[in-house]
């Protein structure tokens, strides 16, 4: 098997590296070799390639810069995956596209699930969601919705948390936007769990579940408590901070406002995900658990 990589130095291609390697051959590519806003060069890194799995690990993430670059953020998250998924379909290769949360405006008072209808109130979520759609019009593919994704490569949250409590003797973290935080290593696991799958039923007609799924760790937090933990995961590893948990006090979300609104629930419900997969996805503190190990 033959799998096309893009975003191979984000922190979701960084760990799909490792995690797609023992399923084949993988051919990884970055900004610098596969420019996403380049429709022709994107097109002949395909034609070159001829993959039988592409895994799109690439996107747009600055949410609140998105605001202010809604063109990028477009070509990134809503073009070039409906160039992949054109590309894809004409080869007869399976597609592996990742979505977020952010495609939902948080109004719902429960986890989200598959049949609920997006509503993105960014230009972030906007552009992931004519993503989707562009995807999701192709018979071979599989939309990943996850969320707060952090990893011991690049950059996230909890790097974030980690450097300002060095800094700082207090910190003031948003209490009231709910989400789940997810490790890039589950993320990329489990994603080669699903193409194993499609690798062993790719033979057999209309065996393989082909659709959209919510691929998120196990419970949920808030931003403030989700500080809370890193920091006192990090103490317990032997990291000293000025601000220690108690000091990292919680606020509203207009108590600090942001170019980019943000959905106050971001939770999805990963049921359908181990119905159909039949993997039981572990707490999101086990992954942030074990990124804090890495890094230090």
């Amino acid at each position: 098997m033959r799998i096309l990589l893009t975003g191979a130095k984000g922190q979701l291609g960084f760990e799909s590296m490792r995690s797609l390697a023992v399923l084949g051959e993988v051919i990884a590519v970055d900004r610098d070799s596969c420019d996403l806003t380049n429709e022709s060069t994107l097109r002949k890194v395909i034609h070159d390639c001829r993959p039988d799995v592409i895994v799109n690990a690439a996107a747009y993430t600055a949410v609140d810069r998105a605001e202010s670059e809604a063109q990028i953020a477009l070509l990134v998250n809503a073009r070039a995956p409906s160039i992949l998924a054109e590309e894809a379909d004409a080869i007869g290769a399976l597609l592996v596209h990742y979505s977020t949360d952010y495609v939902f405006d948080g109004t719902s008072t429960e986890a989200y699930t598959e049949a609920d209808a997006p509503n993105p109130i960014n230009v972030y979520g906007a552009s992931k969601w004519q993503g989707e759609t562009a995807v999701a019009a192709k018979r071979r593919h599989l939309i990943l919705r996850t969320s707060w994704v952090l990893g011991a490569h690049g950059a996230n949250f909890a790097k974030t948390m980690l450097r300002l409590a060095r800094e700082r003797s207090t910190l003031n973290v948003v209490a009231d936007q709910f989400g789940t935080p997810t490790s890039a290593a589950l993320l990329a696991d489990a994603t080669a769990h699903v193409i194993r799958r499609y690798q062993a039923e790719n033979d057999r007609q209309n065996a393989f579940p082909f659709g959209t799924y919510h691929l998120v760790a196990s419970g949920e937090t808030n931003w403030c408590d989700y500080a809370r933990f890193v920091i006192a995961e990090a103490q317990r590893l032997g990291q000293t901070f000025k601000a220690g948990p108690d000091a990292i006090r919680a606020i509203t979300t207009s108590d600090y406002p942001t170019p980019a609104r943000r959905p106050a629930n971001s939770r999805m419900s990963n049921s359908k995900f181990f119905e159909t997969f039949g993997l039981r996805l572990p707490p999101w503190q086990d992954g942030v658990g074990h990124i804090l190990r890495r890094i230090f």
